[in-house]
């Protein structure tokens, strides 16, 4: 099994930065990498970044390309997601994903509990 944990959400002005972590624990070695979605109110969940452990290769949607930035910390079991440059419209739920690897970047296999991040305009 694998657990994960967010933090670092909050209330920040349009155009301010928020950093994001997840802590994993568990079966950590069973994962190929890690992802962030967000589900803003009424709307679908949604895929915002994912990076691989080994190589630290990453993926973005294309809303966030140029200011969102997802990394990792092998040793520590730690992924982040630095955001810059916050929209009104990146107000959502955000959640930390873990994958077996098993059609990456696409499908995981572990959920965190997610943490709110509201931008005011």
């Amino acid at each position: 099994q694998v657990q994960l944990a967010e933090s670092g959400g909050g209330l920040v002005q349009a155009g301010g930065s928020l950093r994001l972590s997840c802590a994993a624990s568990g079966r950590t070695f069973s994962t190929y990498g890690m992802g962030w979605f967000r589900q803003a109110p009424g709307k679908e969940r949604a895929f915002v970044a994912a990076v691989t452990w080994s190589s630290g290769n990453t993926y973005y949607t294309d809303s966030v390309k140029g200011r969102f930035t997802i990394s990792r910390d092998i040793y520590r079991q730690m992924v982040y997601l630095q955001m810059n440059s916050l929209k009104p419209e990146d107000t959502a739920v955000y959640y930390c994903a873990a994958s077996s690897g098993t059609n990456w970047p696409n499908d995981y296999d572990y959920w965190g509990q997610g943490t709110q991040v509201t931008v005011s305009s």
